[in-house]
């Protein structure tokens, strides 16, 4: 484990360039010892200083978790990270460019938990039973270290590249549609970039949230009711910049729309 005053600073780093928008070099090439532990403790004492702060934590987000988001990364593990009460947004919106770095966007669902999940041993049909609903997302990504070269450990620490997201107004029960086969069709500025099915998340995307519960239980935690986990991207990101609008289509969960200004 790197030593607390390590992982104090780094944490005060990353802090520091998500106040600036900034971008700070990879941690494993100024500390290649670093470990997937040391990462989550860097994210955890930036998650408590912010809760310390006064802002709500209402859930997580689980990333890496297809093939097409590992083969963009190059990184063959999921990861998470915490989000915000002050980075949830609805359809419609119009989002700040210049409050994110590296800014791309990622299709998702997210699920809200009617009761609490823990593992160690928590399946799919743990997390369905869990659920209380599914809800079509997009994830802003919000990466603070330098992209070129980065691992897994970069980007734990850099609470797994979350930025904001954007939630759809479809709401339904894990029994009410076959989750799997939910499509996500992406465009910006009227042009279709990426294309997918949730199926690609772990071949259903509610196995994200199992994964998370038994991942937590090795932090001796659970998974909250009313918690929101969002469940990975299946679809490779999208880069936007200032003015583009971004529209992805959910088929029978409805469509999302935004706007980057």
């Amino acid at each position: 484990m790197l030593p607390p005053d390590v992982i104090a600073q780094l944490a005060a780093e990353l802090a520091e360039a998500d106040r600036t928008h900034g971008v700070i070099p990879r941690i494993t090439a100024r500390h290649p010892e670093a470990t997937v532990e040391d990462s989550y403790a860097i994210q955890g004492v930036w998650r408590d200083a912010n809760i310390a702060a006064g802002r709500t934590l209402v859930g997580r987000k689980i990333g890496l978790t297809s093939k097409a988001m590992q083969q963009a990364t190059g990184i063959t593990e999921p990861d998470y990270g915490v989000m915000f009460d002050d980075t949830v947004y609805r359809t419609g919106a119009e989002i700040p460019t210049g409050h994110f770095s590296n800014v791309r966007i990622e299709v998702e669902l997210a699920f809200v938990l009617a009761k609490p999940l823990a593992g160690p041993e928590a399946t799919l049909e743990d997390a369905l039973d869990a659920i209380d609903y599914a809800v079509p997302a997009l994830e802003v990504l919000n990466s603070h270290i330098e992209l070129e070269g980065r691992t897994i450990v970069d980007t734990i620490a850099d609470n797994a590249a979350y930025g904001a997201m954007v939630l759809g107004d479809e709401r339904r029960r894990p029994d009410e549609i076959d989750l799997r086969w939910v499509p996500g069709v992406l465009s910006r500025n009227g042009v279709i970039e990426e294309t997918g099915v949730a199926a690609g998340v772990l071949g259903h995307p509610a196995t994200g949230v199992a994964w998370l519960a038994n991942k937590f239980h090795q932090h001796g935690a659970r998974l909250e009711a009313g918690e929101i986990i969002l469940a990975g991207s299946f679809t490779r990101p999208m880069w936007v910049e200032r003015g583009d609008t971004v529209r992805c289509d959910y088929g029978p969960m409805g469509v999302i729309e935004c706007r980057f200004v």
